[in-house]
């Protein structure tokens, strides 16, 4: 695509975020952020394609959001990124931290472990919002795009959930995703900690952490349905 092709796609508002893109479209940093990731995609490999950089926007709508996911990055490698954080599309290898979620999930609920579906869409549409904090990648370059601004975008769209008035679990896995607490406020969040599930820190506070089922317990508890998180391949 064009470089305003891809401007376009950029600034386009995912459907019951038109308020918050709206606000976001006066700030001259994000235009600026648009301009540089519009300008890099159309010379070279940039992911998710830049129709699903909102992805986790267009399937979780601000109304909807019950419980909000923390990744950082999206995958870096071709096919894998599809706009939600830790999700990859069906039939892609599993990632080694998607792997240990689905570990998680079977020592709380018994769910048999997937091996063939990474595509966490099914959460999505419950009310689980997927986000990372930066929303692009250049191939093969982890963290390539952290340093663009991103990270202010999603800070505000954080900001802009806390001050609805819904009950809202944040699941904050690991030491950058825990830093976000400091902009939550809302006396109706409810904050869970627990250590990364990649590989290197699973086994320090991820496994067995019970995660899943205390969000559940909190949105059970405030008279909200709760989330399957079941996925079957």
């Amino acid at each position: 695509m064009t470089v305003e092709e891809n401007r376009e796609c950029l600034l386009k508002a995912p459907k019951g975020w038109e308020e918050f893109f709206q606000q976001l479209e006066q700030d001259q940093d994000f235009l600026a952020l648009v301009d540089k990731v519009a300008e890099e995609a159309s010379s070279k490999r940039v992911y998710p394609p830049l129709d699903h950089v909102y992805q986790a926007l267009e399937k979780t709508s601000p109304s909807s959001v019950k419980v909000v996911i923390l990744g950082q990055d999206p995958y870096f490698h071709e096919g894998q990124a599809n706009g939600m954080a830790f999700s990859v599309g069906k039939g892609m290898k599993l990632p080694p931290s998607l792997i240990n979620i689905y570990k998680e999930l079977s020592y709380e609920y018994g769910y048999p472990i997937s091996k063939e579906n990474g595509d966490l869409s099914r959460w999505a549409e419950q009310g689980v919002l997927l986000l990372n904090a930066s929303l692009t990648v250049r191939d093969g370059e982890p963290n390539s795009h952290a340093d663009y601004g991103w990270d202010k975008v999603t800070d505000k769209i954080i900001e802009y959930l806390d001050r609805r008035d819904q009950y809202i679990v944040y699941l904050l896995w690991g030491s950058f995703a825990q830093k976000k607490a400091q902009i939550i406020h809302s006396p109706k969040a409810c904050l869970i900690k627990t250590a990364h599930p990649s590989p290197l820190s699973a086994n320090k506070g991820f496994f067995c952490s019970d995660c899943f089922y205390r969000a559940n317990r909190f949105l059970k508890e405030n008279g909200l349905s709760e989330i399957d998180f079941r996925i079957q391949d």
